[in-house]
């Protein structure tokens, strides 16, 4: 927090940036490897930075700025206390760092893994649920963090339901043989996998 502005939030967007550089690099490995059409492989490096990173971030950020400032939010004992808020650059702040191990692992260590987990068969579906499920979990404990480091929040572990959520919804995915893995890789490449 920056004594002086009375601000959580980062005044640098470098961070953004360099997520950004990050996935758009990541996706033309991808690209790369699975992709026949340098046309198609722009459009979809175009669509993962816009909708993975941006969209799906401010989404999940205004969410949170909301649910924090509506419900969240600590009643001030006194008058004489400064209210204080989150402020929406914050939250997006912990949208991108709880976003970049996910990306790690969807996009760097799932790129080096992806001839396994888009094979047919019970354990690469069962890896490729296995992955996705830790990606989405570290994300939203890492979202929990964000929050509950703010010392005027309280039931902050509201944002660790998302995971109970995700660990019954991963053995039903497993067992129904859906792949997260094949599911990305055909909505996003021409050859189907």
């Amino acid at each position: 927090m920056s004594e002086t502005k009375n601000q959580w939030a980062r005044d640098d967007p470098a961070f953004v940036v360099i997520c950004s550089l990050l996935l758009a690099v990541a996706t033309l490995a991808y690209c790369a490897a699975y992709d026949h059409s340098p046309s198609h492989a722009i459009l979809v490096v175009i669509s993962v930075l816009l909708f993975h990173f941006l969209i799906a971030g401010v989404l999940l950020a205004t969410s949170c700025w909301f649910l924090t400032n509506s419900y969240l939010r600590e009643e001030a004992p006194n008058s004489h206390v400064v209210e204080q808020r989150v402020e929406w650059l914050y939250a997006f702040d912990v949208h991108c760092n709880s976003f970049f191990p996910m990306f790690v692992m969807l996009y760097v260590i799932h790129y080096f893994m992806s001839p396994l987990l888009v094979a047919h068969g019970f354990i690469p579906v069962l890896l490729s649920n296995l992955l996705f499920m830790v990606a989405a979990s570290y994300y939203h404990y890492l979202n929990f963090l964000g929050y509950d480091v703010l010392p005027f929040l309280e039931r902050t572990t509201f944002f660790l339901y998302p995971i109970g959520v995700v660990i019954v919804l991963s053995p039903i995915l497993i067992l129904s043989g859906f792949s997260p893995s094949r599911y990305f890789m055909n909505m996003y490449f021409s050859q189907r996998l």
